[in-house]
């Protein structure tokens, strides 16, 4: 078993940090911002990334989505700009439904733009009243004589309000679906939501009988469930890449503070507590990108049947970006306290991991459900 990256990877994640260098200037202004970005947009547009979002025939880099480079595309992202790293996760968290569920039509009109960042999707989960239990959403979906009827509101959604269309999950009968629907449908209507600890382009959706034609579903009737376990069974463990990312920038931050800081007669890496949680982040580190690189080429194979090690790597990692960036901050002293430097916005970006695509607690009862599934 080999647990280093090959070349084609290799590859792609200079590409990537390539991509991250190069927004490092504007990083700190879009990381503050709750609207896309003009300048990470088109950093991100004119790199060709979004060829990992969808498949070959649609201009993509690869037969499959794979959910090894896009991790390791997000860790180097994230190591540089939340903003960035969030516009290129959703390009595929927002379209994936379309990519293994739309019909040809559907996928010829929309892929294309998704892979060169001409639109921007949103996927719509979340309500005001339904979270991580999506069977309790109430967001309906009514067929009809004349077609079908869309009806609910959808909060907390990433793109909102910028997106040229929503992939919605709604409930339909005894069962759950999925639609297509396109930003500037009548009936649409977005209220941004109030400003995070760590911005981020978020909104609440309200669908008044939204009226989209049959062809608008993603999938047969009742698919939507799938749909959505197929989307997170790829993207979830991309997460976990983000995580990495954030806490190898932090311990970074760290060392060139500890390495030139002098305190006591000597720099502070030469002081035995603060060593020891040095030593402790990068190993630390070390472990959650193991762990994330080997959920996600098991991701590769069968994402559905490898959910569970998807949800492991998401929640090691955005646990462990946390403890280390909460240590990098204690490191660098009154240092890690100023306002808007770059080891308190990760600081601050850290934080939203472990609740988003899987709150940790959540995620713990997956993984403990499918140990014990055998037990009476």
């Amino acid at each position: 078993m080999s647990f280093e990256l090959d070349d084609e990877y290799l590859e792609i994640q200079s590409e990537a940090r390539e991509l991250a260098a190069s927004v490092e200037t504007i990083a700190a202004e879009a990381d503050a911002s709750n609207v896309i970005h003009p300048g990470i947009l088109a950093a991100l547009r004119s790199s060709n990334l979004g060829d990992l979002m969808v498949t070959e025939q649609y201009g993509g880099r690869f037969q499959k989505i794979d959910p090894l480079a896009i991790c390791v595309v997000r860790e180097a992202l994230m190591a540089s700009s939340s903003h960035l790293d969030s516009l290129f996760a959703l390009q595929g968290i927002g379209s994936y439904a379309i990519t293994v569920g739309g019909t040809d039509e559907q996928r010829a009109q929309w892929l294309p733009r998704v892979r060169a960042v001409e639109v921007l999707p949103a996927l719509a989960l979340t309500e005001p009243d339904a979270g991580s239990d999506l069977k309790a959403v109430t967001t309906s979906l009514v067929a009809t004589a004349d077609g079908l009827v869309l009806r609910g509101t959808k909060a907390f959604i990433s793109n909102a309000g910028s997106a040229g269309f929503y992939v919605v999950f709604a409930k339909e009968g005894a069962g759950f679906s999925t639609v297509l629907v396109p930003a500037d449908a009548p009936g649409i209507s977005v209220t941004p939501t109030p400003e995070l600890i760590a911005p981020h382009v978020l909104g609440d959706v309200r669908f008044d009988d939204v009226r989209l034609p049959e062809a608008a579903r993603l999938g047969e009737p009742g698919a939507g469930m799938e749909l959505v376990l197929a989307t997170l069974g790829i993207f979830r463990v991309s997460v976990a890449g983000a995580a990495v990312g954030l806490a190898q920038a932090a311990l970074e931050e760290a060392v060139r503070h500890t390495r030139t800081r002098i305190q006591f007669g000597r720099p502070l890496a030469r002081l035995g507590p603060v060593a020891q949680m040095l030593a402790d982040c990068w190993t630390e580190i070390e472990m959650a990108r193991l762990l994330a690189y080997r959920a996600a080429s098991l991701a590769r194979t069968d994402p559905g049947a490898t959910l569970q090690h998807s949800s492991m790597a998401k929640l090691a990692a955005s646990e462990m970006a946390s403890r280390v960036v909460d240590r990098c901050v204690q490191m660098m002293g009154r240092f890690g306290l100023v306002r808007d430097s770059k080891i308190e916005r990760l600081y601050r970006q850290a934080r939203p991991m472990r609740i988003y695509e899987g709150a940790s607690e959540v995620l713990r009862l997956g993984i403990a459900r499918q140990l014990t599934e055998d037990v009476a």
